[in-house]
């Protein structure tokens, strides 16, 4: 696990690292240079699940490769579990908004993007989320789980997960750039919970994460978090609708945690630990 860990890393951030750097000469007049800063981008992003794939070709050849590639294709699940993976954020969202009128007396700011369109944008990238998916659920969280258990590993990897992020907090033109990076590692820990409970669930279906990655991503165009969209990267500057998202995130995140005793057979076949 350390190997798959550290060659992400040093993947991704390398890419992070030369995307900055083109997007820093593109500023200076190097058009072909800011052209190229997009393209580095994805490629960090797809990273982690190049590195799981690469390992387990080299370790297992062809049946490891295709143990690890075939959860991407698990859409058999129930249905209840793909309005989980779609209306989990959302629902979060609701009940913070809500909370946020209540506190304040005041709405949170809403987008304008209709929601037949966000949930085409969610369609049209979850494959996208392969990139990570594979990597972090796939390959990742079944291995840490087998050694830590459900919550200690579901919690260890989302704090990896965040750091991983770390980069772009300092790329300009990137959504995240300036944002707080203290408040979202506060917020991707509580969902990385819940996305390995999903996993557990659906017997280990790395698509359906994929879809709740996918719709966590597109959710914050619908209600905005508030943060400050220029500030120190490691503050804790944020709204108070931020600071209830991210409690209910950690609500939703101890609810997995007491009702993953009751994974049940999804669980087994998933072969990982309950506890």
């Amino acid at each position: 696990m350390i190997v798959f860990f550290l060659l992400t890393f040093a993947a991704s951030w390398g890419c992070y690292l030369a995307a900055a750097a083109a997007a820093r000469a593109g500023t200076d007049g190097a058009g072909a240079a800011s052209a190229l800063a997009p393209v580095l981008l994805y490629a960090g992003t797809f990273a982690p699940s190049i590195v799981a794939v690469s390992i387990e070709a080299a370790a297992r050849g062809r049946t490891g490769v295709d143990a690890l590639l075939g959860p991407v294709l698990r859409w058999d699940v129930p249905v209840r579990w793909y309005v989980f993976a779609l209306g989990y954020m959302p629902a979060i969202k609701l009940a913070a908004t809500l909370g946020h009128r209540l506190i304040t007396g005041a709405w949170p700011r809403f987008g304008e993007i209709p929601w037949y369109l966000l949930l085409a944008a969610v369609i049209v990238s979850t494959p996208v989320q392969a990139g990570e998916e594979i990597g972090w659920r796939g390959y990742a969280f079944p291995r840490l789980a087998a050694q830590l258990g459900f919550a200690r590993a579901s919690i260890l990897l989302g704090i990896i997960w965040s750091v991983w992020h770390l980069p772009l907090f300092f790329i300009p033109g990137v959504d995240i750039y300036h944002q707080s990076f203290p408040l979202f590692l506060l917020a991707v820990t509580p969902l990385a919970v819940a996305m390995g409970w999903l996993y557990l669930q659906t017997a280990g279906s790395v698509l359906l994460t994929m879809v709740m990655h996918s719709a966590v991503n597109q959710t914050t165009l619908a209600v905005s978090a508030g943060s400050p969209a220029d500030t120190n990267p490691f503050s804790f500057s944020a709204t108070p609708f931020a600071w209830l998202t991210i409690a209910f995130l950690w609500i939703g995140a101890v609810w997995c945690i007491r009702n993953n005793v009751t994974a049940g057979s999804a669980a087994r076949k998933a072969a990982l630990p309950l506890s």
